[in-house]
C-alpha cells in the first residue's frame, strides 16, 4: 500500500486541477459566444446586436454565477436539507476527525432523503466546500465504511476535484440551454419569414439543420467532456481515502453495498459528482469507472 501512496504526487493533482479549471472556464466562455453569435447570425437584421450584447452578458453572469454559487445551485437541485448537529451527530463527528487529520477547513454538511447509499461533494474551493450524503448512506452504512465514504469525498476537496467537476456541470447547464435558444431562434425565425413574401427558404432550411444538428451533437460532446474529467479523478479520491484513513477496507465495503444500488432520480447536470453513478448508462457512457475496478484496485491497496 506504501508504494501505491507513494505514486501519488497530491501537490501535481492539484497544481493541475487549478489549471484544467481555468482552462475549461475559458472554454465555457468561448463556447457560449459562439453559440450566441450564430444566433444572433440565425436571427438576423435588428436583433443581431441586441442577441450578441445580450448574450455576451448572460455569458459571463452564468459562468460567474455557477462557478461562485455551485455548491448552492448542487445542493438545491437536489433538495438537500442541512444536518443538523444533534441528528446526525455521527456524519459531523467524522468530518470533523478526518478534517482535522487532512488539515481542511470543515465543510457545510448536507442530508439527501433517498434511500439509495450515495453521496458528492461541492463548491469551488475547501473553504467553500460542502458534502452531501443520502438519508440511505447514514442508515445503511458502519461507522467504518461511512468513514471511508466521507474520505473519499473529503479527497475530491483536497484535490480540488470539485471545481473542475462542478465546472463540468456548468458546461452541461450551458449546452443545454443554448440548444434550446438555438432551436426556438429557428422557430421564431421560420415564423417571421412566413409572414415575410422575401424570405429565403434555402437559408431557412439550412439553419434548421444547423439547428438540429447542435440539438444532437451537444449532449454528445458534454457525454465526452464528463467522461474524460470523471474516471480519474474517482480512482484518485478513491487512492487519497485510503491515504487519510489509512485503511482501505471500509470504502471497499460501502462501494460492495452500492453495486445494489437502485437508479436515483437526479439531474444530469450534477450525477458526476456523486460518489458512484445514480443512474444507470451504458458502459461507454459511464461518468465512473465500474465498481468492481475501484474495489479491485482498493483491495490490492
Amino acid at each position: 500500500m506504501e508504494n501505491q501512496m507513494a505514486r501519488l504526487s497530491f501537490h501535481e493533482e492539484i497544481a493541475k486541477n487549478k489549471r484544467s479549471s481555468y482552462f475549461l472556464i475559458t472554454i465555457v466562455f468561448l463556447v457560449l459566444l459562439a453559440l450566441v453569435y450564430t444566433i444572433g447570425f440565425a436571427l438576423g437584421g435588428d436583433y443581431f446586436w441586441f442577441i450578441i450584447i445580450f448574450g455576451t452578458i448572460f455569458s459571463i453572469i452564468y459562468v460567474a454565477g455557477s462557478f461562485y454559487k455551485s455548491a448552492e445551485i448542487a445542493i438545491a437541485s437536489v433538495g438537500a436539507k442541512l444536518a443538523n448537529q444533534p441528528e446526525h451527530r455521527e456524519f459531523h463527528n467524522l468530518v470533523e476527525g478526518l478534517c482535522l487529520a487532512s488539515g481542511l477547513p470543515k465543510p457545510k454538511l448536507y442530508v439527501m432523503k433517498n434511500e439509495q447509499i450515495n453521496a458528492f461533494a461541492s463548491g469551488r474551493d475547501p473553504e467553500h466546500a460542502v458534502i452531501c450524503v443520502t438519508t440511505g448512506t447514514l442508515e445503511k452504512l458502519s461507522k467504518h465504511e461511512l468513514e471511508g465514504v466521507l474520505a473519499h469525498e473529503l479527497s475530491h476537496i483536497a484535490n480540488y476535484d470539485i471545481r473542475f467537476m462542478t465546472l463540468t456541470a456548468v458546461l452541461v447547464g450551458m449546452i443545454a440551454i443554448i440548444s434550446q435558444i438555438f432551436l426556438r431562434s429557428l422557430f421564431w425565425s421560420s415564423m417571421s419569414g412566413s409572414r415575410n413574401s422575401n424570405g429565403n427558404d434555402k437559408s431557412k432550411l439550412i439553419l434548421m439543420v444547423i439547428g438540429i444538428a447542435l440539438a444532437i451533437i451537444a449532449p454528445i460532446i458534454v457525454a465526452i467532456v464528463q467522461l474524460a474529467i470523471s474516471r480519474k479523478r474517482e480512482y484518485a479520491a478513491d487512492s487519497s481515502a485510503v491515504k487519510f484513513i489509512r485503511s482501505p477496507t471500509g470504502l471497499i465495503s460501502a462501494l460492495k453495498k452500492i453495486k445494489d444500488n437502485k437508479p436515483m432520480k437526479v439531474s444530469g447536470a450534477v450525477a458526476p459528482l456523486f460518489l458512484a453513478k445514480p443512474t444507470k448508462s451504458k458502459e461507454w457512457f459511464q461518468t465512473h469507472p465500474p465498481l468492481s475496478k475501484r474495489i479491485a484496485k482498493l483491495e490490492r491497496m
